[in-house]
């Protein structure tokens, strides 16, 4: 093979891993948020959809025209580490009524090439009245108003809606603001990753409470992997019956390189005896290795299980340590007594974590300056510890995961001159930023 040859087969290598681990970040990548990360992934179209296909069973759906790519992302266990989130300050998840009228607005919209918000509002307002199974949306109170903000926010994220006039936070203010939006349709049609359609599950809106968790599962059956769904339901052994040797072998890749390609770690002890099998057989560790290095990740075997680093930080949406929030400043801090008790913590002991916290660094965390706050902070970075992967809880305790360990504090520095002379009682994690790891402290450890 000629030199020439050579290069081009090296960038053509180069430009897929990189676009792969665009889209892992990314699942949904329009060329108005990026234009040079669509343009790669439009050139290398069709290995980015065999590798998808081949190695996690997930569909890539490029538009060149309409300037979007589509990565479906199926998973089977339920994950809630990921939730949509609000476009104001805090990014706080979506809540349970933020949900309904996003679910609501998606089905609307489907009919309306272009809108008002005010028509669409109303549209919203009609049919949360004709469900009994929902509230009713009513846009004459404040909140309702700025969920209903939220929710459209994350339409215009996503490129589903278009402010072709005016702007949508004027509508948290008044009724009567006007904003007119263009409607992209089809796009809309992509945003559900689940291969079963809810309209498939034919149930009684009173049985939905008691089957959620069933339900959920059924809209995410696959019929590559042999599984059968009759009027809503999961009929698993007829199912496992009726699956070939190949199917149950397809099913057992895609499983794993679905949770190891998105997920900051993957323990043993999380795999069936079934996937633990194939991932340690000879067929398996080769696929695993040859796609971890098709994607430009490096992969990291240990005792405990795998680890998947990206050298770039491309694929990476949750970065730890992070200083974006309060919860996640704390989070690092409380990794150094969580990791020193094998056996974890009380949530009790973690909320006394959280107070020491809170009086040494008396300016910091003024949302927790409460009498419940020390405990509210525990709970917050707890919960950021278990999204990254680096805690558990079990029997009431939280345990640190074997991946929490590779996180050391090593010092604590302060921009107060006071502080700098031995007194950090006015000292805050974040005004005290360490060089390689940000929330107030030093620390050696990888960022996930």
């Amino acid at each position: 093979m000629s030199t020439l040859a050579n290069q081009l087969a090296a960038t053509e290598r180069e430009d897929v891993a990189r676009a792969i681990r665009l889209l892992l970040a990314r699942p949904l990548l329009t060329e108005a948020a990026d234009p040079v990360g669509f343009d790669l992934v439009r050139r290398r179209r069709e290995p980015l959809v065999q590798w998808f296909d081949y190695t996690c069973g997930w569909s890539l759906t490029i538009e060149p025209r309409r300037g979007y790519a589509r990565l479906a992302k199926v998973r089977v266990d339920l994950d809630g580490s990921r939730p949509a989130r609000r476009a104001r300050a805090g990014r706080a998840p979506f809540d349970r009524r933020r949900y309904v009228l996003l679910c609501v607005t998606a089905a609307e919209l489907l009919s309306m090439p272009m809108t008002t918000i005010g028509m669409l509002a109303d549209r919203v307002v009609q049919a949360t009245a004709a469900d009994r199974a929902l509230a009713a949306f009513d846009p004459v109170h404040r909140p309702e108003r700025m969920a209903f903000v939220d929710v459209l926010k994350l339409l215009e994220s996503y490129d589903v809606l278009r402010a072709v006039d005016g702007t949508t936070e004027a509508y948290v203010e008044s009724a009567e603001a006007k904003v007119l939006y263009r409607v992209d349709t089809t796009l809309l049609m992509r945003l559900p990753a689940a291969p079963v359609g809810a309209s498939r599950l034919a149930v009684p809106p009173d049985d939905v409470p008691a089957r959620f968790e069933e339900l959920l599962t059924g809209l995410v059956l696959e019929r590559r992997y042999g599984a059968v769904a009759v009027d809503g339901t999961v009929n698993e052994t007829h199912g496992e019956s009726a699956a070939t040797d190949a199917q149950r072998n397809l099913k057992l890749r895609h499983s794993v390189l679905r949770r190891l390609f998105d997920d900051p770690v993957l323990y043993r002890t999380d795999l069936t005896e079934d996937e633990l099998a194939y991932v340690t057989s000879l067929t398996g560790r080769q696929i695993m290795r040859r796609s971890v290095e098709q994607a430009g990740f490096l992969l990291e075997e240990r005792a405990e299980g795998f680890l998947v680093v990206d050298p770039d930080g491309i694929a990476t949406d949750v970065r730890f340590p992070d200083d974006t929030s309060t919860a996640r400043v704390a989070a690092l801090l409380l990794l150094e007594p969580l990791c020193a008790a094998p056996a974890g913590l009380l949530p009790e002991q973690l909320g006394e974590a959280g107070a020491d916290l809170l009086r040494r660094f008396p300016r910091w965390a003024k949302a927790y300056q409460s009498q419940d706050g020390a405990a509210r902070l525990a709970d917050d970075a707890v919960r950021v510890l278990r999204d990254v992967g680096l805690a558990r809880i079990t029997r009431g305790r939280v345990v640190a995961n074997p991946a929490a360990h590779r996180y050391r504090l090593t010092e604590t520095t302060s921009a107060d001159p006071e502080a700098k002379r031995g007194s950090q009682q006015h000292a805050s994690p974040r005004e005290t930023a360490g060089a390689t790891a940000p929330a107030g402290v030093v620390a050696e450890g990888d960022q996930q």
